[in-house]
């Protein structure tokens, strides 16, 4: 057992860094869930694709509203105790709304503040747990820390917990959002056991929230590499959220694929995450982030074309599964990019400007996708994310370079 903790969490990475893996990972097995559940529950309601897309939306919108000052508090306060207090709070409202699917109460107005609720509280949960790594491993080890979270995230969060989600909800409405407020009232206590150094300003060295939101922005525009990675992921995340919002429409209808199908579509995504972490280290080795990128980009433009086209749920697997290998090397090179560049005092909010830009693409996706499908069809959305894409693919093709020289020499391979 001990040789299995040493391979996934080595010692050299700290003691802290154990415990936000496994905070991580209990965590995410309960969103992993969610993924699967919180769409089907939505569908048993209604299947008004605008209502469909609305509840994405809805936990999407957060993001954008709350994000900057969420990122300026984690700069403030403790992070620690940030986590801790906002994911107790998302519990809460999990149970709330698991009694009242219970006892047969439920509505799809209720179900749609739930969302917004339990949005909002991962908006300050999420932005300042990205915080806690840069505080507790070297600056060199980024990379294998963030390769090893995230290779979490996908085999708990998007491989084993979708369906699980479906499997349970199948059995009872109620059952996967108890599993959800379980894993992360848990994932809250692991967390609370990390030791974090002195961080937050001391009082008197406090200035106005607009004030350490403005020198955010500031830092952000004179970082090329930052920059870049800023605007690719809104933009990338408008014609994404387009297509995604209405993903379970699209794989019941489209696909004719039943609840357990929906949910074994993000499982085969996650499998081509989970052996792109194997191959990370030797892919950076061999492609320059600046290709990595372009790469990336180009593939999932086609992968929007491609699922325009096809009917058959074989086809839809293995493009989703290549997807996922994409998805998790976008993910782990730009936050690894990140992290490095940006300074302690300024994570949160760096962090929170990146997830303005993440969620306000997908809330002016999700607006977009949720029309176009109910006017023209469950197609349509994923139509309309080609084009976008292929237009800004070209547009931005020749500012990726900046990402090779986010802070003057290439990232370390994650092992």
């Amino acid at each position: 057992m001990s040789t299995l903790v040493e391979i996934v969490a080595p010692r050299r990475l700290g003691t802290g860094f154990r415990w936000l893996l496994a905070s991580s990972w209990i965590s995410n097995l309960g969103d992993g869930i969610a993924i699967a559940a919180g769409p089907l529950l939505v569908a048993s309601l209604t299947h008004d694709p605008f209502l469909v897309a609305l509840a994405a939306l809805l936990q999407w919108l957060p993001p954008l509203v709350f994000g900057l000052y969420a990122g300026a508090l984690a700069d403030r306060l403790d992070r620690r105790l940030i986590v801790v207090t906002v994911d107790l709070l998302r519990a809460a409202v999990l149970a709330l709304l698991t009694f009242a699917i219970a006892t047969d109460v439920v509505s799809i107005a209720l179900v749609l503040v739930a969302m917004f609720l339990l949005g909002t509280a991962e908006v300050f949960a999420d932005n300042t747990s990205s915080t806690l790594l840069p505080m507790l491993v070297h600056r060199d080890d980024l990379g294998i820390a963030n390769a090893r979270l995230t290779s979490g995230f996908i085999t708990v969060n998007q491989l084993a917990g979708p369906p699980i989600g479906a499997a349970l909800f199948a059995a009872g409405h109620a059952v996967p959002f108890v599993a959800q407020a379980v894993m992360v009232a848990l994932g809250a206590m692991l967390a609370a056991r990390i030791v974090l150094p002195p961080h937050g300003q001391a009082h008197e060295e406090r200035t106005r929230l607009r004030q350490d939101v403005a020198e955010a922005f500031r830092w952000v525009l004179r970082h090329p590499a930052v920059r870049t990675l800023v605007l690719t992921i809104f933009v990338f995340n408008i014609t994404f959220g387009a297509a995604w919002s209405i993903l379970v429409l699209y794989a019941t209808q489209r696909l004719g694929m039943g609840e357990v199908g929906f949910g074994l579509l993000t499982t085969v995504s996650a499998v081509g995450g989970l052996i792109a972490t194997l191959c990370y280290g030797w892919i950076t080795r061999r492609v320059s982030l600046a290709n990595l990128m372009r790469v990336g980009l180009v593939f999932e433009t086609f992968t929007h074309l491609a699922l325009a086209l096809t009917t058959r749920p074989v086809v839809a697997m293995v493009i989703f599964f290549f997807f996922g290998a994409h998805a998790f090397i976008w993910g782990t090179t730009s936050t690894t990019v990140r992290q490095r560049a940006v300074p302690s005092e300024l994570q949160g909010r760096v962090g929170s400007v990146n997830l303005v830009g993440v969620f306000g693409g997908l809330v002016i996706g999700s607006g977009i996708g949720g029309g176009l499908a109910q006017h023209w069809g469950v197609t349509a959305p994923f139509w309309f994310a080609f084009a976008g894409s292929a237009v800004f693919v070209v547009l931005i093709w020749g500012q990726l370079s900046h990402i090779a020289h986010a802070d003057g020499r290439e990232q370390p391979a994650a092992a």
